[in-house]
């Protein structure tokens, strides 16, 4: 490994910052740390992006977003219902760490239509979208 690993302690030792901060940082997603066992391990690159030490090198293509929407057509009620609870479900499954997602469905019940509206990480959408392609097909 390339980049040396800090435990919470040295951390938060390192930031002058109380332990418990850096917890909470951790459990709030704000700072990327692997548990190891009942502790953490934090990236000193993580460390230092969360500290406002450093930039990140890929700050841009990190915070990059996308939005998408997708209009299905002839939609029931049934299949409305169906896709409501299938989109979170999906992104509840992402892995945990990336940026935040949010994909919401509207339903006209009239119009027999249902909008699906995805803003998140160029490849959260995608994966999403392929995952919503899959499921108009089947």
């Amino acid at each position: 490994m390339s980049q040396d690993v800090y435990t919470v302690e040295h951390a938060a030792e390192r930031l002058k910052l109380h332990p418990k901060t850096i917890l909470r940082a951790i459990k709030d997603e704000r700072l990327r740390a692997t548990r190891v066992g009942k502790s953490y391990r934090i990236l000193r690159s993580d460390l230092e992006a969360f500290g406002g030490l450093t930039p990140p090198a890929n700050a841009a293509a990190a915070g990059a977003r996308t939005t998408a929407i997708v209009d299905v057509p002839d939609v029931t009620p049934d299949m409305a219902r169906r896709l409501m609870s299938m989109v979170p479900a999906v992104l509840n499954g992402r892995e945990p760490g990336g940026l935040p997602a949010r994909a919401d469905v509207v339903y006209d019940p009239e119009a027999r239509t249902a909008k699906v509206v995805i803003q998140a990480s160029p490849g959260d959408a995608g994966a999403l979208l392929k995952i919503v392609q899959v499921w108009l097909e089947g």
